[in-house]
């Protein structure tokens, strides 16, 4: 943690509704999914925003977990080490971002690396793990694991294949949101630039 004073003002507003934006329900629920995921005896935190952010602040924890999610072999990030530097922890947490980025979380949902080193935006940190764990059961390779109801599954396109006939048999039809002319006349209309008739 970097040493700041306490922050005071609209700073300090700012501050409290970031943190009311952490869940520590879904906290317990990433632990455990990281940790059955991992599949190593890594130690489970107590529970609370500050132990969770110095569980997974050296980044260790994060490569080990998208590389998890990769066929042995074929892992994004092929050297991680723990260190005590903060740098080199730094780092490890950006190699993590630009892996879950390739591996299909969006940008938008991808937290920056201070968020977490800092502890600034841990929920943050909760959306873009949601967001890794919502890709990895979508793409049911196999590399998931754990229960598949913690994340919730993406959309999959649905492509439709229409024959020749079905297109032009489309073409005839008008749309009720193109609108109808049913009805419409022009009679009562009166010339341009006239006044309307008030009776």
């Amino acid at each position: 943690m970097a040493n700041r004073g306490p922050s005071y003002g609209l700073s300090r507003e700012v501050q409290e509704k970031i943190e009311q934006k952490y869940d520590p329900e879904l906290e317990s629920r990433l632990v455990d999914w990281i940790i059955i995921q991992c599949g190593e005896n890594i130690e489970h935190p107590p529970p609370g925003r500050q132990y969770f952010q110095k569980w997974l602040m050296d980044g260790t924890l994060l490569c080990k977990l998208i590389n998890s999610l990769h066929p042995k072999g074929k892992e994004p990030i092929p050297k991680i080490t723990e260190s005590k530097m903060a740098f080199k922890q730094m780092e490890q947490i950006s190699q993590f971002l630009k892996a879950a980025e390739i591996y299909g979380v969006r940008t938008t949902d991808i937290f920056q690396t201070v968020d977490l080193w800092e502890g600034k935006d841990m929920a943050a940190v909760q959306r873009t793990l949601m967001a890794l764990g919502s890709e990895a059961v979508t793409r049911d390779d196999g590399c998931y694991k754990g229960d598949p109801s913690w994340f919730h599954r993406k959309a999959q396109k649905n492509q439709r294949g229409f024959s020749e006939e079905q297109l032009r048999q489309g073409q005839n039809v008008i749309g009720l949101q193109m609108g109808s002319n049913k009805g419409a006349s022009q009679s009562g209309m009166t010339g341009y630039g006239m006044p309307r008739q008030i009776i």
